[in-house]
């Protein structure tokens, strides 16, 4: 799930649940790639492959699925004068390096009720990607590239998710990369005095920074694995679908990646501005000032800033928890995240590629009924809306109170993208209603993530009790996956084409225990949402 201080809407304010130039400067192209044979690890099971990326080489696990490189440093660890900067190119290293075991997660404060939460130790220097590929990868290869951006509200998840693993989707013939990137107050963090020292940089972001960071590191050195540059698919839940709806709008990221797959990734969210305040919404310097104070940083000293503890710069952010009002989140910063992800796609700025978006049939639907209701409550509130034209739109106050909370923070912001998007490029709209076997009887729909463990087949990974059912359905999504890895298309054997999606005919695909199913994004409830959006005075 993804929540951040400006994403009270969605959880906290409820009461329910809570790059710029100076980003890393490209190395020198690495050496041709020196895929060498399995070794034997004695007393193991295991073998060893190596390979050489631009700081050294590598060594990682071999495996039946096939070879898998953990740990690798994309960046210089983000620690000492290093914290609230742009990332650094990763420091070379001489000999061969340890890639058999995951690397430290980034600092954040773990919820127990989070069965998908990552379980690595944790650390500042956590700048760390990991890649699986098939046994057969060379050099020469060029197979499609998946880059996993992991979801977790800005403040947790990691790439060593469980539920990330690539081992089973990159077998299918397919590059798969997951990476950390800093959280919480470590990613998203302002203060004049850190504007002050980075005149004309991009400040704030700097988990945003990272993304593009580990992209970049992607476009250089993943050949090498067997990958394609030039055929790059980032995918991501959550947090990461959101994320990747700003990288498609950021001048730095253009040319990264070549589609994108959000799931679940909102649209429109409020995020504060740098330094400006905004109506009920105060700057993210504002917020960092506060939090200085809190840590007793009296002056607008930089150098003191870092020198605050990582404990009391975790503080008690979580996924419930912003800290009294002292972590702002991600914000609009002008260089990197110029506006807001609605505004931008509206004016048509985003890249033009392949473009695949959806979210879940019932993303609230783990929340019992009077907590939806409050949720409901506080949405109408925050975003200024007429309930009454709400309800009139739903046909009924029994079908706003079970359905508004989802449509009004996904649902419609999904269709709203994907309407914008259209008319520049290809487009495919969709819903993810399947629900595993051993819930059917007790759920009203998919529920917020519960997409994921089928993304890249970790059907185990949420702790659900799995049928034959859910496997095939995993099979069909990891297929629909690949697809449009390799040719931009979604598509599924012996299952229906995936319609293109256009605004006029409004054709979206809805993916269930009946397989594909074409249907209508048409719907009064939505139109009633967007209209009340765009009776709105300031964007959101």
């Amino acid at each position: 799930m993804r929540v951040s201080s400006q994403h009270l809407s969605m959880f906290v304010l409820l009461g329910s649940l809570h790059i710029a130039s100076s980003c890393a400067a490209p190395q020198s192209t690495p050496p041709a790639a020196e895929r060498q044979a399995a070794v034997a690890v004695p007393g193991t099971g295991q073998t060893t492959a190596t390979v050489r990326v631009e700081t050294g080489v590598l060594q990682g696990a071999v495996s039946e699925a096939g070879v898998s490189y953990k740990n690798i440093p994309y960046a210089a660890p983000p620690v000492g004068d290093r914290r609230w900067r742009a990332p650094a190119p990763a420091e070379r290293w001489d000999g061969v390096r340890d890639a058999t075991r995951y690397g430290r997660d980034c600092m954040q404060n773990r919820q127990s009720w989070d069965s998908m939460a990552p379980t690595q130790p944790q650390s500042e220097d956590c700048l760390y990607l990991n890649i699986w590929s098939p046994a057969s990868a060379g050099e020469k290869s060029k197979l499609p590239v998946l880059v996993a951006i992991h979801g977790g509200g800005f403040v947790a998840g990691a790439g060593s998710q469980a539920v990330l693993d690539g081992s089973k989707l990159s077998a299918r013939g397919a590059i798969i990369v997951t990476f950390n990137y800093r959280l919480g107050r470590f990613g998203f963090f302002a203060h004049p005095a850190l504007s002050a020292e980075s005149p004309g940089s991009a400040v704030g972001n700097y988990g945003f920074m990272d993304q593009i960071a580990a992209l970049q590191w992607v476009q250089r050195n993943i050949a090498a694995f067997g990958g394609d540059p030039a055929n790059v698919t980032v995918f991501g839940e959550s947090a990461g679908g959101e994320s990747i709806n700003y990288l498609m709008l950021a001048a730095d990221a253009r040319g990264l990646f070549a589609k994108a797959m959000v799931q679940s990734g909102g649209g429109r969210s409020p995020w504060p501005k740098l330094s400006e305040d905004r109506p009920n919404l105060p700057s993210a310097e504002a917020v960092g000032r506060k939090f200085a104070t809190k840590a007793k940083v009296a002056s607008d000293d930089a150098a003191a800033l870092r020198a605050v503890s990582a404990a009391k710069v975790l503080g008690g952010i979580s996924l419930i928890d912003n800290d009294g009002g002292t972590y702002s989140g991600p914000m609009i910063d002008g260089r990197i995240v110029t506006a807001a992800v609605s505004d931008g796609f509206a004016q048509g700025r985003q890249a033009q590629i392949p473009y695949w978006i959806g979210s879940n049939s019932n993303e609230f639907g783990f929340l019992p009924g009077f907590l939806l209701g409050r949720s409901n409550s506080k949405l109408v509130e925050q975003f200024g809306f007429d309930e009454a034209q709400l309800i009139a739109g739903y046909g009924s106050k029994d079908a706003y109170e079970a359905n508004f909370a989802s449509d009004v923070t996904f649902t419609e912001p999904a269709r709203y993208l994907a309407t914008a998007a259209a008319a520049k490029q290809p487009v495919y709209l969709w819903r993810f209603a399947y629900v595993v076997e051993s819930k059917r009887k007790s759920s009203k729909g998919a529920a917020h993530a519960t997409d994921l463990p089928f993304t890249l087949g970790n059907l185990a990974a949420n702790g659900d009790k799995i049928g034959d059912a859910d496997r095939l359905a995993a099979q069909q999504f990891g297929d629909a996956l690949i697809a449009f890895a390799r040719t931009g298309v979604p598509a599924i054997e012996g299952q229906p084409a995936w319609p293109r999606y256009a605004a006029k005919e409004g054709r979206m695909v809805e993916f269930s225990e009946k397989g594909i199913v074409i249907t209508s994004a048409a719907s009064l409830a939505l139109d009633a949402i967007a209209q009340q959006f765009a009776k709105r005075t300031s964007a959101p």
